[in-house]
């Protein structure tokens, strides 16, 4: 304690109000530096010779929340067991009246030295929960948020997804890339959709999830792919794609498990299973790679080979509108892409080409 001004602001306040020692160092956060609050509280009595010490119980400001630390740790572990995980933080929900009462305490002393009383209560309990799950707590990117509400002691979870990366193929027609919800009853099950809620009996998204969701034990689980393919097409060149498993309980899995499980079915394949975070998913989903089209043209009219020489005009900036085949679930819009480059062949005068490569990209 630096100052008789110090001393006299501290000797108003305990005049005014009854504090615990904890809230009291919290409140009055000088001299040694990497001691406990109420610890800091004992020595700033001692020096002011005070005999009197107040019990949390009787405490104007935390109404006893000192003597529940343990208590809210325990809850906190007895949620935490269902789960797999590294890392934590704890939260705390406190209880308006108290906060206002810091706040009439804050005005009064203005000190600019203060610890939050939600703050100290977060680190105590933290503190314990390391020791007895002997795991860490972060502050950037924990694994598990576990926040209490001191009120009703009741404890909510913040769970971390997983991200599994990957790349796929896909060797069957007939299946979209993700799972498509039945346009007339939105997914609830109706007489169009045989009662299963979907427009299609099964998606990419659906034959890699379903092995993870069930090794992992998640909640629900979000498809992140690489941009999409039609329908009515193949993938016969890896896809890369993330898979985001919402609240996992497990996180310690065999990806190589899950990879085997998932290649059972002849419909996909999926390689290099790994762990991924939300920039992977930031990353594919703004990438535009190059496409490649095969096409077979059936010409009206016979043509000669001087003719097609005119197709060498289409190579640069076109302007493509909206297919057909995707109209009713994309607005009808220019688009300019750009022809990186063409080759057919003349099967006869009415053919070209059955194996040409065109390869265009969206212009930014």
């Amino acid at each position: 304690m630096d100052t008789q001004e110090n001393r006299k602001l501290i000797e108003r306040t305990l005049h005014k109000y009854q504090l615990c020692d904890s809230c009291l160092g919290r409140l009055f956060r000088y001299g040694e530096k990497g001691i406990i609050n109420k610890k800091r509280g004992e020595l700033i009595r001692d020096i002011l010779n005070l005999d009197k010490k107040v019990s949390p119980e009787d405490c104007w400001l935390c109404e006893g929340l000192f003597n529940e630390i343990d208590l809210f740790a325990n809850l906190i572990s007895k949620e935490l067991k269902r789960y797999e995980f590294n890392t934590f933080l704890v939260g705390s929900k406190i209880d308006d009246d108290i906060l206002e009462k810091e706040q009439e305490l804050l005005d009064f002393t203005k000190s600019d030295s203060v610890e939050p009383i939600k703050m100290e209560i977060n680190r105590e309990v933290g503190k314990i929960l390391e020791k007895k799950l002997q795991k860490q707590v972060d502050f950037e990117n924990p694994d598990i948020i576990a926040i209490i509400d001191t009120a009703f002691n009741v404890v909510t979870l913040q769970i971390k997804s997983l991200f599994i990366y990957g790349r796929y193929k896909k060797f069957e027609r007939g299946i979209p890339q993700t799972k498509w919800p039945c346009r007339i009853c939105r997914g609830k099950g109706c007489r169009a959709c045989n009662y299963n809620g979907k427009m299609y009996q099964t998606s990419v998204e659906e034959l890699i999830s379903k092995k993870a969701l069930e090794i992992t034990k998640g909640d629900n689980v979000s498809f992140h792919g690489s941009g999409r393919e039609d329908i009515d097409a193949k993938c016969l060149d890896w896809r890369p794609f993330v898979i985001e498993i919402i609240e996992p309980k497990k996180r310690r899995v065999n990806l190589k498990k899950i990879e085997k499980q998932i290649n059972k079915s002849k419909k996909i394949k999926v390689k290099i299973l790994k762990f991924s975070d939300k920039n992977t998913v930031r990353r594919i989903k703004s990438e535009r790679g190059d496409k490649t089209y095969r096409v077979l043209v059936k010409l009206s009219k016979p043509t000669e080979r001087r003719e097609l020489r005119k197709l060498k005009d289409i190579v640069g900036i076109i302007n493509q509108r909206t297919p057909i085949r995707v109209s009713h679930r994309r607005a009808d819009l220019i688009r300019k892409r750009r022809v990186k480059d063409m080759k057919y062949k003349q099967i006869n005068k009415k053919t070209l080409a059955n194996y040409e490569i065109c390869q265009t990209f969206l212009l930014q």
